[in-house]
C-alpha cells in the first residue's frame, strides 16, 4: 500500500516534469505576432520646426543663428508685435527640430509623445516649453501639433574656471505632447486579404507561418509568396469579422528557422555566433609576437680638465618576444556552437583576435556560415 507521503511525492514529480516539458516546447516556439508584421498596421513619422522658449540663458545666439531670429520675427508677426527695426538680444529661446511617431489607427484628439531636440547653439532645453508646432508627415500634411513643457535628462553646469555636464541637455522629451489633427485612412473591413511580413525573412519560416495558418483554419487561403511574404485569403465566415481572425492568427505558434551566421563589429570588438554555426574539421594555431620599444636617455661627460663638452641623448632599444607557448588545437568535424567557443577559449585568444581567426575559417572554406560585418 502505497502512504500518502509517498504518493505526494510522486504527483509533485510529475508535475515537475510536465512543467519542464511545457516550458521546453514554448521556448522552441514563437508566437506569429512576433515575428512577424500586418501589412499596413505600422507607425508613421512626423516632423516639425519650432521654437523653445523660457530658457534660463542657455538658447541659441540671436547674433550669430539667423533662422532662430527670422523664426522669432515671424512668431511675433503672427501675433501682432512688430520686432523687425529694433535690435533682438534674447538668449532664452532655442530653434529645435520636433520628431513624434504617429500610431496606427491614431484618432482626433488623441496624444503622443514628441521629442525635442536643438538645431542651433543653444547649450540647455532644461525649464523651457515648446511653442504650438505642426508636425508633418512624408505627404506634406500636417497630422498632429505638439506644445509642451520640455522634460530634459540630461544636466549642465558651469562655474567660473570648471565645467559640467552630464547626458544630453540639449534634447528632451514632451510626454503626450502633441494631439492628433488629423488620421490616416484605413478600413480593415473592406480588406480581402490580409498580408503578413516577416521581420527575418525566410523561405522556411514563412513555409511554417502559412501551414500554421491553413491547420487553424482548415483551408488553404495563406500562402508563402516569398521569404519575407505571406498572403492570406479572409475566408467567407469571416467577412466582417477582420479583427477576430487577426487575433487569432497572431496567436498561432510557429518554430522560427534561421541562418547560420556568425555577426562582427570590428569597431567594438563585439563577435556575435549564431546556434547554427558548423565547420568543418581543421587546426588553429594562434601565434603572439610582441615588440617592444623603449626610450632611454643618456648622457655623456667630458673627461676632467678637458676641452670637451657634455652630450644628451636618446637610444631605442627593441625587444622581440615570440611566445613560445603558442598551442595549435584540432577542431573535429561539425562541431557546435559551444565546442567552437571552447576550442576558442581554450587558445586564450581575446575578441580581436576571435575576429582574425573567424575570418580565416571562412577563407579556408571550413566555417559553414555567412560572416555579416556591421
Amino acid at each position: 500500500m502505497i502512504n500518502k507521503k509517498t504518493l505526494k511525492t510522486a504527483i509533485l514529480m510529475l508535475f515537475s516534469v510536465c512543467f519542464v516539458l511545457n516550458c521546453t516546447k514554448a521556448n522552441a516556439v514563437s508566437r506569429i505576432k512576433d515575428i512577424a508584421d500586418f501589412e499596413g498596421v505600422r507607425d508613421n513619422q512626423l516632423i516639425g520646426y519650432g521654437l523653445v522658449v523660457g530658457l534660463n540663458g542657455t538658447g541659441d545666439n540671436i547674433k550669430s543663428v539667423d533662422f532662430t531670429r527670422e523664426s522669432l520675427i515671424s512668431m511675433l508677426d503672427q501675433i501682432g508685435i512688430n520686432a523687425r527695426g529694433g535690435q533682438i538680444k534674447a538668449k532664452n529661446i532655442a530653434a529645435v527640430m520636433v520628431t513624434a511617431n504617429l500610431p496606427a489607427f491614431a484618432r482626433q484628439g488623441s496624444r503622443i509623445d514628441v521629442m525635442v531636440s536643438a538645431l542651433g547653439d543653444a547649450k540647455n532645453l532644461q525649464g523651457g516649453t515648446l511653442l504650438a508646432t505642426p508636425l508633418i508627415g512624408a505627404n506634406g500634411e500636417v497630422y498632429a501639433v505638439a506644445q509642451g513643457q520640455v522634460a530634459v535628462g540630461g544636466t549642465a553646469a558651469q562655474g567660473a574656471n570648471q565645467s559640467v555636464v552630464k547626458g544630453v541637455p540639449t534634447s528632451g522629451r514632451i510626454a503626450s505632447g502633441a494631439i492628433v489633427e488629423n488620421e490616416i485612412p484605413f478600413e480593415l473591413e473592406s480588406m480581402k486579404s490580409i498580408t503578413l511580413a516577416l521581420r527575418n525573412p525566410d523561405f522556411t519560416t514563412a513555409r511554417r507561418v502559412s501551414d500554421a495558418i491553413n491547420a487553424m483554419l482548415g483551408t488553404t487561403s495563406a500562402k508563402a509568396l516569398d521569404p519575407a511574404t505571406v498572403v492570406l485569403d479572409i475566408p467567407q465566415k469571416y467577412d466582417g469579422k477582420i479583427v477576430d481572425l487577426m487575433t487569432k492568427v497572431e496567436q498561432l505558434q510557429v518554430q522560427p528557422d534561421q541562418m547560420a551566421r556568425v555577426v562582427i563589429d570590428e569597431s567594438s570588438g563585439i563577435v556575435v555566433i549564431g546556434k547554427e554555426v558548423k565547420i568543418n574539421r581543421l587546426a588553429i594555431a594562434q601565434g603572439n609576437l610582441t615588440i617592444k620599444i623603449t626610450d632611454v636617455p643618456f648622457v655623456s661627460q667630458p673627461l676632467p680638465f678637458s676641452n670637451g663638452e657634455t652630450i644628451t641623448g636618446v637610444t631605442s632599444v627593441i625587444d622581440v618576444n615570440e611566445d613560445i607557448d603558442t598551442k595549435l588545437t584540432v577542431l573535429n568535424t561539425g562541431i557546435n556552437l559551444q565546442e567552437l567557443v571552447d576550442g576558442l577559449n581554450a587558445l586564450g585568444v581575446t575578441p580581436r583576435d576571435l575576429i582574425s581567426i573567424l575570418q580565416a575559417i571562412k577563407a579556408s572554406g571550413a566555417l559553414q556560415a555567412e560572416i555579416e560585418v556591421i
